[in-house]
C-alpha cells in the first residue's frame, strides 16, 4: 500500500539513506502524494511489480545495482518505460547529468536539495509526462515512430534509441518545419525545471543525428545558424 490519502499520484523513493527517505517523505506527505519507500533495487522491484508508481525519485547510488543501471532497466522495459525518474544524487557534472538522462532519466536533483525545489521538479515531470504522447503513430518517409511501444523504425529496420532521444525525436518529429531554440528545446523535451546547460541539446542533437545516420535521416534534423534548430523532411 502507497502511503497517504489526498492525491492519485503515487511516488515511489528508492533511497538507501534512511533520514533521506524520511524527510522526502514527509515532504510528500504534507503535498497530500501517495508514497512508498524501498532502500535497494531488489525491494523497488517487488513494489514497482505490485504497484506501478507514477514516478519514482531514484538515488544514483544504491547498494547492489546502481540507480543509472536501474533506471536503464526500467526504461528498456515495456512494462515499466513510461514511468517518470528523476535521479538523486550528489554527483552535479554536466556529464553525469547528460549520462542519467541518457539511461532514462527525466530529471536530475543534485543533493542537497530543498523540498521546495523537489516539489517544483515533481510537479513539472507529472505535469509533462501527462501532456506528451498522443498514442499516435506517426511516420515521414518511411520513418516511423510509435510512442506506445517506445520503437523507432527505418524503412522497417529497428533504430536502437535511447528514451531521450526518443522524446526529441518525438517532439521533433511532431512539431514539424518550425524552429526551436536551445531553451526552447529543454522547457519542451526536459520541462521547465530542469536546470541544465543549454549546450547539453548540442549534444543530445549530435547524438540523435548519429544514430539516425546510418538511415539517411540525419539531414531531417537541422541546424538554423544563431537560432536553432528544426525538423524538415524537405
Amino acid at each position: 500500500m502507497f502511503l497517504g490519502e489526498a492525491m492519485k499520484e503515487k511516488i515511489l523513493i528508492i533511497e538507501d539513506e534512511a533520514a533521506i527517505r524520511e524527510m522526502i517523505g514527509y515532504t510528500l506527505m504534507k503535498e497530500g502524494y501517495l508514497f512508498e519507500e524501498a532502500e535497494d533495487v531488489e525491494s523497488a522491484r517487488a513494489l514497482i511489480d505490485k504497484n506501478n508508481p507514477d514516478l519514482i525519485l531514484m538515488d544514483w547510488m544504491l547498494p547492489g545495482m546502481s540507480g543509472v543501471e536501474f533506471t536503464r532497466r526500467l526504461a528498456s522495459d515495456p512494462d515499466t518505460r513510461e514511468i517518470p525518474v528523476i535521479m538523486l544524487t550528489a554527483r552535479s557534472e554536466e556529464s553525469d547529468k547528460i549520462h542519467a538522462l541518457d539511461t532514462g532519466a527525466d530529471d536530475y536533483v543534485t543533493k542537497p536539495f530543498s523540498s521546495k525545489e523537489l516539489l517544483a521538479r515533481i510537479r513539472a515531470v507529472l505535469r509533462r509526462k501527462g501532456q506528451e504522447n498522443t498514442q499516435v503513430l506517426i511516420e515521414i518517409r518511411g520513418l516511423k515512430l510509435d510512442p506506445i511501444t517506445y520503437r523507432v523504425t527505418a524503412n522497417g529496420a529497428a533504430i536502437d534509441i535511447s528514451p531521450t532521444e526518443f522524446r526529441l525525436l518525438h517532439f521533433f518529429i511532431t512539431h514539424p518545419e518550425r524552429v526551436y531554440s536551445r531553451s526552447q528545446l529543454l522547457d519542451q523535451v526536459w520541462g521547465q525545471n530542469v536546470y541544465i546547460e543549454e549546450r547539453t541539446v548540442d549534444v543530445h542533437i549530435r547524438r540523435l543525428r548519429r544514430t539516425l545516420t546510418p538511415y539517411g535521416f540525419d539531414r531531417f534534423i537541422q541546424t538554423v545558424r544563431s537560432v536553432g534548430y528544426r525538423f524538415s523532411d524537405k
